[in-house]
């Protein structure tokens, strides 16, 4: 563990008694001012009535409320920073997404290629180890860069400072192109440096900060085995660590894309694989698909939520806009795909609010299947109710996850 990461999870502590944020800790958990701000630009109605008459609630971590990345709608994603950002807004959750350094050390990323969007890597001397060197902007072409913690030790992993998740495709210098940050996200928490975690630190800092692990095994950008490491090795070693850790498997939803992964754990790993999570990217096309799903169309689902259930899988997390449906009226409602999974008795996760800009126009890919019945950001609660009271869902991932804590301590979730 670095030096920096050491002194921050050290401090939080012993700033409670027990390790976790005390409740009545002064400053320990707070919505901060966007979720009263949603609520007011709600159209009237039940719902905000009810949202309205919990604003002198107290905060209280929830495990419905998932930290994704952190906060990264304004922090540095999978930075210490971040996580403490998230647990401050209740978030009972955290997630490492992890991937694996040239010497095959566990560090949380989003994806194994990343660094030339979330790390300042393409203005140090480590430039040199990107696979794809920046070229510049064309008339005709964008600009390109890409570059791998496959390439790099720990320790040089380690130098390279965190940013937001962003690029300027026009850029015609490296300068340029290590900015790009929405215009509704912010570097106002990048002017200092934030601090970058291997997977253990993750484990240490989660811990400390009283909130429970959701790690996903990222897809590698290098051919496996790499360097002798199978991906049985790489899942296996995900485990170990809580393992070394001390840290209970009901405290621990390992998550994947990769179905094997799952069945892996499910099956060698029995105690953490009764929580592990299928991650379904069923949507987009891939050599090994059967087809891709359409969630009114159970002909579709291959293999179907029984066969998932049968296999071992207790938890299917599909992106949000999968989950829910417009009806003849205009309103959200369960998606055939989740009324099979609640069928099938899966419990359902789904991702991830606050993460593809303004619900006023239009709110992106995530809300893609109810954007006809969206037209405020205040709609983030619309839907999120509807994802719960009609899609029976146990966890939200959120950019921000204030909102999403915020709707969990109102409705006793």
């Amino acid at each position: 563990m670095t030096l920096k990461t050491s002194l921050i999870v050290a401090g939080l502590a012993a700033s409670t008694a027990t390790g976790a944020m005390a409740q009545d800790m002064p400053g320990a958990l707070s919505y901060g001012p966007r979720p009263f701000y949603l609520i007011d630009k709600m159209e009237d109605g039940p719902l905000k009535e009810q949202l309205q008459s919990c604003m002198g609630q107290t905060p209280a971590t929830s495990k419905f409320s998932i930290g994704h990345r952190g906060a990264p709608l304004q922090f540095p994603e999978h930075t210490v920073e971040s996580n403490v950002a998230a647990a401050r807004m209740g978030a009972g959750i955290l997630e490492c997404d992890v991937t694996f350094t040239a010497d095959l050390e566990l560090v949380c990323r989003h994806a194994q290629n990343d660094l030339h969007t979330t790390t300042n890597i393409l203005a140090t001397d480590l430039a040199s180890t990107c696979v794809t060197p920046f070229t510049p902007a064309t008339d005709d072409a964008n600009a390109t860069a890409e570059c791998r913690t496959s390439e790099l030790t720990l320790a040089q992993f380690q130098s390279l400072t965190p940013k937001m998740d962003a690029a300027n495709s026009r850029a015609t210098t490296v300068e340029e192109y290590l900015g790009g940050t929405a215009t509704w996200r912010t570097d106002l928490y990048s002017t200092q440096p934030a601090t970058l975690m291997t997977h253990a630190e993750s484990i240490a800092l989660f811990d400390a900060l009283g909130a429970d692990f959701t790690p996903e095994l990222k897809s590698a950008s290098v051919e496996m085995p790499f360097n002798g490491f199978t991906q049985a090795d790489y899942a296996q070693k995900l485990v170990d660590e809580y393992v070394a850790a001390g840290i209970d498997p009901a405290r621990v939803w390992l998550q994947s894309f990769n179905l094997d992964d799952v069945k892996y754990w499910v099956q060698n790993t029995p105690e953490f694989g009764a929580q592990a999570v299928y991650l379904d990217d069923r949507y987009e096309a891939s050599d090994d698909d059967e087809g891709l799903i359409d969630p009114n169309d159970r002909a579709t689902f291959k293999p179907t939520m029984q066969e998932l259930a049968d296999m071992g899988v207790r938890y299917i997390a599909p992106p949000m806009w999968m989950l829910l449906t417009l009806d003849a009226d205009g309103n959200m409602v369960a998606s055939e795909y989740a009324k099979a999974a609640q069928e099938a008795g899966l419990n359902i996760i789904t991702w991830t609010l606050e993460r593809s800009g303004p619900l006023t126009t239009g709110g992106g890919w995530y809300f893609q299947s109810v954007a006809g019945a969206t037209d405020t950001d205040g709609d983030y609660f619309t839907i999120l109710h509807a994802l719960r009271e009609e899609a029976g869902v146990v966890g939200v991932f959120s950019d921000w996850p204030a909102t999403t804590t915020y709707y969990a301590n109102c409705m006793g979730l």
